[in-house]
């Protein structure tokens, strides 16, 4: 039953897919600034014979149906085209980008898993104590604040005024990278025997952790709060109770299960979340990942990168709200049979 259930969200994946990249299309194809300005410059946008070659180059002269299958024939095959900013590949560009983000999203959520659902879980169970009280003020004021304005006086703060915490970017400057394996600079540099260089990449990721995480742990906390008030109201906790179990075992072995699910939702959401829209943050903290790729693209009318990184990143949420489906037919028997 299982195993049904993934097929069909797996196949449900085909037409959303698709129905991105028409729109993405659409919209490529509705902006009214020509891409040839960037592809050939406008100097040479006078001479005929270049300006007829990049067309051609580029499939800019063929018809806008043939247009649209074209590219999501290449799309299929992972193929976005070349960046007119780089002259690469687009995907080399992504896979290039894409494991700062993931290093910095696993970070992020990580910290606002192990601290936001502890005091989500303490501030639901005292509810209406003053250690709820500040904790909710404290979250909320945490989801308020703009990340670039915190990352700017994080940095001020502990870098500039204080020397406690490192620079902008993902090693000190006279760091040598470790050796690429994952792209991910505290693995790479474990799997290396680089210790140096992982203390020194542990050491950057400190800052735009606390700024990207903080909102992700304001959310956690709130609807691990909110689901923890309204479980411990319900009649099966009465009567976990009424047995004389302890009050950590009713909530442990009981609440805390019927709180996955709702978590679940919010934690899926907030990693494709992170990976996607890191954009202030990545700029802020000069962390090089998809975000201020995806800045500079959009910054010079790179369209293939703009239409290959926006369909990186939905399809990411497609996979995570996947995942999410699937760990919802695991938890919740009921789901799957629905």
């Amino acid at each position: 039953m299982l195993g049904r259930y993934v097929i069909q969200r797996l196949i449900l994946t085909i037409p959303m897919m698709l129905g991105i990249s028409l729109v993405l299309f659409l919209i490529y194809n509705l902006v009214q600034v020509d891409p040839l300005v960037m592809i050939v410059g406008e100097r040479a946008l006078d001479k005929p014979e270049i300006v007829e070659a990049a067309k051609a180059k580029w499939g800019l002269d063929r018809p806008v149906w043939e247009q649209y299958i074209t590219y999501v024939v290449n799309m299929a095959r992972g193929d976005f085209g070349n960046s007119f900013l780089t002259k690469r590949p687009v995907t080399t560009d992504l896979f290039t980008f894409l494991p700062a983000t993931v290093e910095l999203a696993m970070s992020s959520l990580l910290f606002a898993v192990i601290f936001g659902v502890p005091l989500g879980i303490l501030a639901g169970v005292k509810y209406r104590s003053l250690f709820d009280r500040g904790v909710w003020f404290v979250s909320l004021l945490n989801a308020s604040l703009p990340p670039f304005w915190t990352g700017l006086i994080f940095l001020t703060i502990f870098y500039f005024n204080l020397g406690i915490a490192p620079g902008p970017g993902r090693l000190d400057p006279r760091m040598t990278d470790p050796a690429h394996v994952t792209g991910l600079f505290t693995v790479d540099s474990i799997l290396s025997g680089n210790w140096s260089a992982f203390t020194n990449s542990l050491h950057h990721l400190v800052l735009p952790t606390l700024i990207l995480g903080g909102f992700t742990l304001a959310l956690v906390v709130r609807v691990t709060r909110a689901a923890i008030i309204e479980e411990m109201r319900r009649d099966y906790v009465r009567t976990a109770r009424g047995k004389g179990l302890s009050e950590r075992a009713v909530i442990i072995r009981h609440a805390l299960r019927n709180v996955l699910i709702p978590l679940v939702t919010i934690l899926g959401l907030a990693f494709a979340g992170l990976l996607s829209g890191a954009v202030m943050t990545e700029t802020v903290f000069d962390w090089p990942g998809l975000g201020q790729y995806l800045v500079k693209a959009a910054v010079n009318l790179d369209y293939p990168a703009i239409q290959g990184g926006t369909l990186l990143i939905a399809a990411i949420y497609v996979l995570t709200n996947l995942v999410v489906d699937i760990l919802y037919g695991v938890l919740d028997p009921r789901v799957r049979h629905e």
